[in-house]
């Protein structure tokens, strides 16, 4: 999708017919075209140049239109998120725009009042960019009669660039951080989290204290959370999350600035007791992720596909499957506009697995549903999740008795994928694949002492203790036992000492 179908594709209908006016007021001629290509736009018409132009292709006149419209949708997003979001960051704002409009035109007194609110609402949410620029704007006009003491105004600003400092440093060492596990992700980089992440603290000389608030907690959690995902071993990021249980539990000041962070960590505590089967650890702090995200609206609907999923997920490893089926499909149908398409496709691959570990036919209709390519969903998802996505594929056509389609995509994975997992050290994958394979050419083959015995071999392996990996194991182990796969898996959960 292009840029300029991705920001159309950002406004509700709503949207679409103010920005329609918008245009409409900007329109100097009659036969400007723009209208024209948002219609053409919305309605997915590919031949659309050939309606814009009736003459000879112009594409030097459509790419300048599709630019025009572009600026002018971008234009429209500022104004309308500017004028209709209600945040203290945003109140803040507005603030420090008529303040210097105020000062620039000598109303001295009022502009300084509507300063020193923003600067108490930005100190308060810890916007050090705005509080620099406003503090700047104060120091400007500091010569004036009547105004603050300069010392005192001075001191604030200095305090500030210090803090700016800080945040600065911090955002670098994320920003590396995330470049190296990009690394590890696509290349197979072997990386110790423990010892890159105090290399990346000296690098950047940021202090124990400058990590002890809720934005670096949340930016540790997340690095350790992805490389966990990674490496499909939770267990090697016990030591951040007992750091953080400490970090929780000695907060007294919750403040309504640090709400995104405080739920993002509960989250991300949740899912890791989840993905280690403590599902009574999670599952309070899931209680505790929802009793915060009530307190506001908005981050209500940012984290309830992400809050439905893990809950999902619980009451499916612990034997309540067609409360977590409901719960799936219920988040699916509530879906709203503004909903990510990531935890949504989070969500169906989620029901697709419940589905068909439960040899219900539907999953193969949530499979239809996962309609986006896997570049896309290599990107956006990542490739670990787009692995498990054509896995689980192979999975249902071979369970549906689609043997020719099932070995169909079996060859494509491997044609795409097994180079990538050799690079990564994945042969685990490939050596789960060849058993598939020998299933699909020869059924039978399940009973074979041997074959069980190198299918039960892979729950010995300590990387393969995931849910997810236990899953696909399950899955296999469900061909000879002649029962669903969930019954399988509830067993696992049951019993981490699984034997035949």
């Amino acid at each position: 999708m292009d840029a300029l179908s991705e920001l159309v594709n950002l406004l509700n209908t709503t949207d679409k017919k103010l920005f329609r006016q918008f245009l409409q007021r900007k329109n100097k001629r009659a036969d400007v075209k723009n209208l024209h290509l948002l219609d053409l736009i919305e309605t997915n018409d590919i031949n659309g140049i050939n309606k814009l132009y009736n003459s000879e292709k112009n594409n030097d006149a459509y790419h300048a239109l599709r630019k025009r419209l572009q600026d002018n949708l971008l234009l429209f997003l500022s104004q309308k998120t500017f004028e209709s979001n209600h945040s203290d960051t945003y109140d803040a704002l507005r603030l420090v725009v008529v303040g210097r409009f105020l000062l620039e035109n000598d109303v001295i007194k009022t502009a300084f009042k509507c300063l020193d609110k923003a600067e108490r609402l930005a100190a308060h949410l810890e916007q050090f960019n705005l509080l620099n620029e406003l503090l700047l704007l104060k120091l400007q006009y500091a010569h004036l009669p009547g105004v603050e003491d300069l010392e005192a105004l001075t001191a604030r600003f200095t305090r500030n660039q210090s803090d700016m400092q800080r945040e600065a440093k911090l955002n670098m060492a994320y920003a590396f951080l995330r470049q190296e596990l990009q690394q590890i992700h696509l290349k197979g980089k072997i990386v110790n989290l423990t010892r890159l992440m105090l290399m990346t603290i000296r690098k950047y000389k940021i202090s124990i204290n400058d990590l002890m608030t809720y934005k670096s907690i949340y930016q540790i959690l997340f690095i350790a959370n992805e490389y966990a995902a990674i490496q499909q071993n939770y267990g090697l990021i016990a030591r951040y999350i007992n750091r953080t249980n400490q970090f929780m539990q000695d907060q007294t000041d919750k403040k309504q600035s640090y709400l995104f962070y405080h739920i993002s960590i509960l989250y991300f505590l949740a899912n890791f007791h989840l993905r280690r089967k403590d599902f009574i650890k999670s599952e309070s702090y899931l209680k505790e992720m929802i009793d915060l995200m009530r307190t506001d609206s908005s981050y209500y609907t940012l984290f309830y596909l992400r809050h439905q999923l893990l809950s999902g997920l619980k009451l499916f490893f612990t034997g309540f499957a067609e409360d977590a089926i409901t719960i799936l499909q219920e988040s699916l149908s509530n879906t709203k506009h503004i909903s990510k398409p990531e935890d949504i496709e989070d969500i169906r691959i989620c029901l697709t697995m419940f589905l068909a570990l439960c040899d219900d036919r539907g999953s193969l209709k949530q499979l239809t549903l996962l309609t986006r390519t896997d570049a896309w969903y290599e990107k956006k998802m990542g490739m670990l999740w787009t692995i498990r996505k054509n896995l689980m594929e192979i999975l249902v056509h071979a369970q549906l008795s689609n043997i020719e389609l099932a070995m169909s995509r079996l060859n494509s994975f491997r044609r795409r994928y097994k180079k990538y997992l050799l690079k990564t050290s994945e042969e685990r994958v490939i050596l789960y694949l060849r058993l598939v394979e020998k299933y699909l050419i020869k059924p039978d083959v399940v009973f074979d002492h041997a074959y069980k015995q190198e299918v039960l071999s892979l729950l010995d392996q300590s990387e393969n203790t995931d849910i997810f990996t236990l899953s696909f194991v399950a899955w296999l182990i469900a061909r000879w036992e002649k029962k669903t796969a969930y019954k399988v898996i509830i067993t696992f959960m049951q019993d981490d000492n699984y034997e035949e």
